[in-house]
């Protein structure tokens, strides 16, 4: 098996597109329900969902993660195009991985999301 992408449902969102889109730029798919962009390997997309209304009552149930080789820089980057900041990077220990940065993140309706060491398997 091979993990293919991740769909985020919302009550509205068009402001869920918005904001991915300052962030990732223009969406590689696009059509009348839903939007997504391809980061690395994977792939995001974000469309309405009848079972979704207002913010996430527990964002950390489900983050989300995208792998960096360079965490600050890449926060910085999302930082300066809008991105909501939960904790900017701070280092931590893995086994087996002694310098790995994490930051975290959220769209508008609270999901989380973070930026991580890249971990090699």
């Amino acid at each position: 098996m091979d993990f293919n992408n991740i769909l985020i449902g919302s009550e509205n969102p068009k402001a869920l597109i918005d904001y991915y889109t300052k962030l990732f730029g223009e969406p590689g798919m696009a059509d009348e329900s839903y939007s997504g962009w391809a980061i690395g390997s994977g792939f995001i997309a974000v469309g309405a969902h009848s079972e979704v209304h207002g913010k996430n009552p527990a964002p950390g149930r489900l983050i989300w993660n995208i792998s960096s080789a360079d965490v600050k820089g890449d926060f910085d980057r999302l930082k300066e195009a809008g991105a909501i900041v939960v904790r900017e990077p701070y280092s931590f220990e893995m086994e087996g991985m002694p310098d790995t940065w994490i930051a975290t993140l959220e769209d508008p309706d609270g999901n989380y999301f973070q930026l991580m060491t890249a971990m090699e398997m």
